[in-house]
């Protein structure tokens, strides 16, 4: 057990620790995005498609945000978008908690979408520029660990308060995100590698002109593209799953606890799956992760009770649980050194546009068409996006192996000697984060 802790934990940079732990106080607040569609349905009274719309510009507000903060990364620096970023946020959620009328919550939804995703290109960017990239699958496990550490309790935690009130949930989620804010500035160092650190492999764009560089790779876009519709399917479980529980007559404390299933079981084995995927092929690991999603979800048409809706999260868990690490990596493995932030902003574009897109899908098509159709089609496109990995794999895999010369010299110079791991990261690359 303590040579597994070492190889699990062993040798990673301080700066990575740093972030962790400001990654971790973080979630351990998130209470709003949890709760937000019950908040919208149950507090303010919305129909289903009107608490749709919001959370919808929750992920409008969020593209525009990584768009801008994948540009800032690279060209303003790291520290300084995340500070700023977290501080709006910060202020932007307390303000959410206060407003009433219908065009308030809009517009303060759509802003702290803008400055709450802005911070996710520069805070990958920062990891993968300390981490170097033998470290990395343990890396990404370990910060998807804290995510869900923190969710699972944050769950539980914004079931109860909102018993108490719905303010409480705002204010709490206003603090940690201060707090982590607060971090970032007085402890973390910049990390931006210098302009002429690395030049972009061919078919990556030039080393400017902000995101349309990236929108030039094919192979990086192709990839996002197949991914997005998980991301969608994903992303029902923060929008329509919360409003069909309560059709079925389950209470908001009900869904904290069956939700907060996801972030036990990811806290309790994550760590495990680095050993478990490590030199396997990633596309097949991410089709399978798609699949093991889809029969979670699909699930849901035959759930009427709060233990079936349990069992569904945990099925779909698993799948996540195995894809995540994947996603994460790859993204970094396709980056080339000097445009990480945009790359990591491109990514992060891609989960805001699910998050904008599930919700309005999904609530349209539960308001429509029923909660039958909704689940079964989850099934449906998740099997989609498991052929979609497995045809693109190979120029994925090509176009790593034409990047890695590249990154290998903008390797960090000292790092700590890391314990004996297990060579998972000779592999090409794996991951998301929510």
């Amino acid at each position: 057990m303590r040579g597994w802790f070492d190889q699990a934990i062993g040798g990673l940079p301080r700066q990575f620790w740093l972030l962790w732990t400001g990654t971790l106080i973080n979630r351990l607040g998130s209470f709003v995005v949890i709760f937000l569609a019950i908040y919208l349905t149950s507090d303010r009274h919305f129909s289903q498609s009107q608490a749709g719309l919001v959370i919808g510009l929750y992920g409008v507000g969020g593209a525009l945000g990584t768009t801008v903060g994948g540009v800032l990364a690279d060209r303003w620096g790291r520290k300084p978008t995340m500070v700023t970023a977290q501080f709006g946020a910060a202020a932007l959620m307390l303000t959410l908690g206060f407003a009433h009328h219908y065009s308030q919550i809009i517009t303060v939804t759509f802003l702290l979408g803008f400055f709450s995703e802005a911070v996710r290109p520069a805070f990958s960017a920062m990891m993968v520029d300390v981490v170097p990239e033998r470290d990395r699958v343990r890396a990404f496990s370990l910060n998807y660990w804290a995510i869900n550490l923190g969710f699972a309790l944050a769950a539980i935690g914004a079931g109860l308060a909102a018993k108490v009130d719905y303010l409480l949930l705002f204010v709490v989620d206003a603090g940690t995100t201060l707090i982590t804010a607060l971090i970032l500035l007085t402890l973390v160092r910049e990390t931006r590698p210098s302009r002429t650190a690395a030049r972009p492999a061919a078919g990556t764009g030039g080393a400017g002109g902000g995101l349309i560089t990236v929108l030039r790779d094919r192979v990086f876009v192709t990839y996002l593209l197949v991914s997005l519709g998980g991301i969608v399917v994903m992303m029902q479980h923060m929008s329509t799953l919360p409003i069909a529980m309560t059709a079925d007559g389950l209470s908001a404390a009900t869904y904290g606890w069956v939700i907060a299933v996801n972030g036990v079981l990811i806290v309790l084995g994550q760590l495990f799956v680095p050993k478990l995927i490590g030199g396997r092929e990633p596309s097949r690991v991410l089709a399978l992760g798609s699949l093991v999603i889809g029969v979670g979800f699909g699930l849901n048409a035959f759930a009427d009770a709060s233990w079936f809706f349990a069992l569904s999260v945990v099925i779909w868990t698993l799948g996540e649980m195995i894809q995540s690490p994947s996603y994460a990596t790859t993204v970094a493995a396709l980056s080339p050194a000097a445009m990480r932030g945009r790359y990591q902003g491109l990514n992060s574009l891609s989960w805001s546009a699910g998050t904008a897109l599930a919700p309005i899908a999904g609530g349209f098509t539960q308001e429509h068409f029923g909660d039958s159709v909704l689940w079964i089609g989850c099934f449906a496109v998740c099997a989609l996006v498991a052929v979609g990995h497995l045809v693109s794999g190979p120029s994925r895999q090509r176009r790593i192996e034409q990047i890695a010369p590249t990154v290998a010299s903008t390797e960090p110079a000292e790092v700590p000697v890391p314990a004996v791991t297990e060579p998972v990261a000779d592999s090409p690359a794996k991951l998301p984060t929510r």
